[in-house]
């Protein structure tokens, strides 16, 4: 069963386009995606550790209405 891994930002915006999001859009601190008129903010950390990778999934699974597993997440 995989776990969850420390993930880099250029991944997470890949895999956030395989969610259907658009961007990274710049923003005023932060670049963000969009997402049927959404906005999902995304750090400037080069690499996101785990509790922050999970803490921005709850968020995108509250604007898709979605769940997100591991195995998914890792498949995308």
């Amino acid at each position: 069963m995989p776990t969850w891994s420390p993930c880099k930002r250029r991944d997470f915006i890949r895999k956030l386009r395989a969610l259907g999001f658009d961007g990274p859009f710049a923003g005023k601190a932060h670049e963000f995606m969009v997402n049927a008129g959404r906005r999902q903010t995304i750090p400037n950390n080069p690499e996101y550790s785990v509790p922050q990778l999970r803490m921005l999934l709850r968020q995108i699974e509250g604007r898709l209405g979605t769940s997100i597993s591991v195995e998914e997440w890792e498949s995308l």
